[in-house]
Formats: C-alpha cells, sequence, structure tokens
C-alpha cells in the first residue's frame, strides 16, 4: 500500500499529497497577508493626511512672512491669500478647510475621504500666539 503513494520510475509530476499541502501554505500566508494589507493601507492614508497638513502649515508660514499684515487666508487662492498661492497643493481625494483669526491665531484641518475608514479621519494644526503650532494627527 505505502509503495503504490511512491512515483514509480519515469514519472513525473507532483502527488495530490504534495498539492495539498501547496495549497494549504498559500491560503495560510493569504489569511496573514490580507489583514496586514488592510492596516498598511491606513497607516499610508494617515500618514498621507498628516504629511498634507505639515505641507499646509508650511505654506501658511511663508504666505505669513511675505504679507505680515495678512487679513484672511484659505486653502485655495480665490482671493489671492491662499495656501495655493504659497505652494500648496492637496493630495487628491483630501479637503482643507482654514479657520482664521490673525497671523498668530488660526486653525488648518485636513480630512480625508470617508471610505478611508482611520480612527482619526482629521489632521490638525491649531496656532496660539502663546503655545505655537499644535498638531494633531489623523491616526489609523
Amino acid at each position: 500500500m505505502i509503495s503504490a503513494m511512491y512515483k514509480k520510475r519515469g514519472q513525473k509530476g507532483f502527488t495530490l499529497i504534495e498539492l495539498m499541502i501547496v495549497i494549504a501554505i498559500i491560503g495560510i500566508l493569504a489569511a496573514i497577508a490580507i489583514p496586514q494589507f488592510a492596516a498598511y493601507r491606513k497607516r499610508g492614508w494617515a500618514a498621507t493626511l498628516n504629511s498634507d497638513v505639515k505641507n499646509a502649515l508650511t505654506a501658511s508660514a511663508a504666505l505669513i512672512a511675505d504679507n505680515p499684515q495678512l487679513a484672511n487666508m484659505d486653502c485655495t487662492n480665490v482671493a489671492g491669500v491662499g495656501l495655493a498661492s504659497a505652494g500648496y497643493l492637496p493630495t487628491t481625494g483630501t479637503s482643507c478647510v482654514v479657520v482664521f483669526g490673525d497671523v498668530n491665531t488660526y486653525s488648518i484641518a485636513i480630512s480625508g475621504a470617508v471610505p478611508w475608514g482611520l480612527t482619526l479621519n482629521v489632521a490638525t494644526y491649531n496656532c496660539t500666539p502663546l503655545g505655537g503650532c499644535v498638531l494633531t494627527p489623523a491616526m489609523p
């Protein structure tokens, strides 16, 4: 009986048991890799939001340095005082909101698309005269 399971001379190919073992190994690897891939995507989306808000803060600092008496700021360049005029270009799929008090007190929030499924879907910089700018990062 056992000798029947061994390959005979001259025969080539895989046995059924060898094929089943390979399929089982591939199934185990897939079961481990697919959830990890979803986690990698969420971390990538959170990093995108955090990077975008840091880029927007840099653009706002450049805009304020060029216009120290700035009275308004937005994400686009509607009134010529937008972050876009200072070089900020948001990533596709994100939205930007600036709440502007004055050059020392403002907030920049970058949010991602709802299907991204992040725990905290908004990255924010809050700037105050005494505290500087504080980042609240997006979380996967």
